[in-house]
């Protein structure tokens, strides 16, 4: 009896069992098999490209890495890349809180969310709330898919999965705020960020955060700038889910709410829109250009030429160039009053366009001059009537002078004397000491080389021009411009202007030339010049540490009377160099220089410009003097005077009364002696003057080359 009963039990216990197990198995069996089906599904798929995914619009950046101006995509989207260190933590906070509350807790699907809302598609007949995750969402954005199946729904899980081991969640992010929609051409939160409020998403309000998390989740409907409404309504729902899920704080969220909504777009930024455009052009494949300029100082430069050609009048535009003398870097670079005036021409980059200089190369006629021991500051020279074959030149209040240094001619900016200086130093040397010097001159067509060039008888760009005076504050040496910071080594290297003595001689005088109304004298030195029929206005001027340039004139090259260096570019010039917001940097004297006074404190070669020896008695009784040694014009090897520490150049004069006084570039070389030998050690290749004067004031020069 027992044992039946025994045998009953056993046999409704493994009745219970089959029937427990058997259903049991049959999930378990039925999940393997979607398990397995799954895993065959997802590796079907081709893979994403994640990289791609987070390119977008060419973005040039500043030094620092502040954004200049982005560009659009080929079909006109913008899309501005970023990472979750571009965004303020607060729009993350409520970004996930409102997408993805459990985003940190799954790998790419959350089977709980996507369980709750099939449950509550089945009780109540519709969507009620969305199973996606932000990573589901991403992918969707990556491999956009038109319609709305299970089969669509199963491949953005599959994806999501693929992404999450791909990247970690932060990558997630990156992607999401790179690539969500934000209502007509815009994409990406650092995109909605400044179109909607004008600033970079790092600097959001609680409000602003709130809308830009609102957003994504019906673009077009909900565009602040067509239906303020409805984005209004979208960002307080967000601000109270943020608040009921601890993202915010309840207060903050109320306080959120009566900020209002943007009703317009905001035009993105566009600083140095020509430098950009240029940078772009020169590397089309870059998705990041890091320029040498300056943002801040770029904005300033930008309002300072766009103020200052509103007061001067219509059809205007002006051009500034600043350059860090140390490093050659262009500090910033404004083409144009104005890039999107028309009536300005602004699309012209009249920082890269030539134009004559007018006066503003005569400092580089009166360096040539100190270089070659022709001239010295204190040099008198004469500004008077003058007439080269068919050439008269005139200075530009048609009156004269008289006797002044070489220091007063050139910061009066006397026609006159510069002209004299350029026919002793030659116009094609000093033709050539420009192209040396890495200066792009254009020349007029079929015109000889002649002495308007020292005039402004050429054409030269302002960017150029910035450059060559930057050599004025470096010793003598124009840097090599750098204006990318993330590309090629410039193509022209530091070249000489002239040498370190004549280049502190030039600061020096321009610095005493009297300042505009608005300025300080003795601040800077400074040149300006006008053009031939005031079509060109420029002003120049540096320190030791910066050099800026200043243009102001027509684009199309149309006369305005009136328009004159020093009173329409000076004061930009000098409004630039208080926008610097540093102290003035002097630039000290080098080794070699001659201080003098007057005239009569300088050696008798240098005190006034003369072409011929005196006519003296005695130098009709004796030969006449002249240096037989070195002939002028030679090339001397330096390499025949190396070796002993003492070794010298000899120099030697034929004729003359003795004592005689040698002197090289305008410096004494030891006493005046009875002998009519000499010796000079030399300090470096290049040129150099070498002249000997005798008792009687007679004197002979020549210009030899050591190499």
């Amino acid at each position: 009896m027992n044992t039946a009963a025994q045998r009953r039990r056993d046999a409704i216990r493994r009745g219970l069992v089959l029937a427990i197990a058997a259903p049991l198995l049959l999930v378990l069996v039925s999940a393997l098999a979607a398990g397995l089906a799954w895993t065959r599904y997802a590796a079907s798929l081709p893979p994403l490209d994640l990289a791609a995914s987070r390119e977008g619009s060419t973005l040039v950046v500043d030094r620092d890495g502040r954004l200049l101006r982005p560009f659009t995509l080929p079909d006109g989207r913008w899309r501005l890349p970023a990472t979750t260190h571009d965004v303020d933590p607060r729009y993350l906070a409520m970004l996930v809180a409102y997408e993805d509350g459990r985003f940190y807790d799954h790998h790419g699907v959350d089977l709980r969310a996507l369980l709750r809302a099939a449950g509550q598609w089945l009780l109540r007949g519709h969507i009620v709330s969305g199973g996606s995750t932000l990573t589901m969402q991403v992918a969707r954005l990556i491999e956009p898919r038109p319609e709305r199946t299970l089969e669509a729904k199963l491949r953005q899980m599959a994806r999501a999965q693929e992404i999450e081991r791909a990247v970690d969640k932060a990558g997630v992010l990156d992607r999401y705020v790179t690539l969500a929609p934000f209502g007509g051409n815009l994409e990406g939160v650092r995109a909605a960020s400044l179109a909607y409020f004008g600033k970079e998403p790092l600097k959001l309000t609680i409000a602003e955060a709130a809308l830009l998390v609102a957003l994504p989740q019906s673009p077009e409907a909900r565009r602040p700038d067509r239906f303020p409404s409805a984005a209004r309504a979208a960002r307080d729902r967000v601000l109270d889910r943020a608040a009921a899920r601890g993202a915010i704080g309840a207060d903050d969220a109320v306080a959120a709410k009566r900020e209002p909504v943007p009703e317009t777009r905001k035009p993105f930024p566009r600083l140095a829109a020509h430098a950009a455009e240029e940078a772009v052009a020169a590397d089309p494949r870059a998705r990041r250009i890091r320029l040498s300029i300056d943002a801040r100082l770029q904005a300033k430069l930008e309002t300072l030429a766009r103020e200052s050609v509103a007061r001067l009048g219509p059809k205007l535009s002006a051009a500034i160039v600043a350059i860090d003398n140390a490093s050659g870097e262009v500090r910033a670079r404004v083409g144009a009053a104005d890039p999107d005036d028309a009536s300005r021409d602004g699309a012209i980059d009249m920082s890269r366009f030539p134009r004559s200089p007018g006066s503003a190369l005569k400092p580089f006629i009166y360096a040539l001059a100190f270089e070659e021991g022709l001239a010295h500051p204190e040099t008198v020279l004469f500004d008077r009537p003058a007439r080269y074959g068919a050439y008269a030149p005139e200075n530009f209040d048609l009156g004269y002078q008289g006797t002044v240094t070489a220091r007063k001619a050139l910061q009066m900016s006397l026609n006159l004397p510069a002209v004299e200086l350029l026919a002793d130093v030659g116009p094609a040397t000093f033709l050539a000491r420009l192209h040396g010097a890495g200066a792009e001159i254009a020349l007029p067509k079929d015109t000889p080389i002649g002495l308007a060039i020292g005039l402004g008888g050429l054409g030269v760009s302002l960017t150029d021009i910035a450059r060559l005076y930057a050599g004025f504050a470096r010793g003598g040496e124009a840097p090599a411009l750098i204006e990318r910071l993330d590309g090629a080594a410039p193509v022209i290297g530091p070249r000489r202007v002239t040498d370190s003595v004549a280049a502190w001689y030039v600061a020096d005088i321009l610095r005493g030339t009297p300042p505009p109304a608005n300025a300080l004298s003795g601040r800077i030195a400074f040149k300006t010049g006008t053009s031939y029929g005031f079509r060109d206005a420029l002003a120049v001027g540096f320190d030791k540490g910066t050099t800026i340039a200043v243009w102001v004139g027509r684009p199309d090259n149309g006369p305005t009377p009136g328009l004159i260096g020093r009173q329409a570019a000076a004061p930009i010039l000098f409004d630039a160099f208080e926008r610097l917001c540093r102290d003035v940097e002097v630039i000290r004297p080098p080794r070699g220089i001659l201080i003098a006074a007057t005239a009569a404190d300088l050696p008798p070669p240098l005190r006034h410009l003369r072409k011929d020896a005196p006519k003296t008695m005695a130098a009709t009784e004796v030969p006449a003097l002249k240096i037989a040694y070195p002939p002028d014009g030679a090339r001397i090897d330096l390499g025949i005077l190396d070796g002993a520490a003492e070794a010298r150049l000899a120099l030697k004069a034929l004729g003359g009364v003795p004592p005689f006084a040698w002197f090289v570039n305008g410096a004494p070389v030891g006493e005046a002696e009875l002998r009519r030998n000499a010796a000079w050690k030399p300090d470096g290749a290049g040129f150099v003057r070498v002249t000997v004067v005798d008792s009687k004031g007679a004197a002979d020069a020549v210009r030899v080359r050591l190499e």
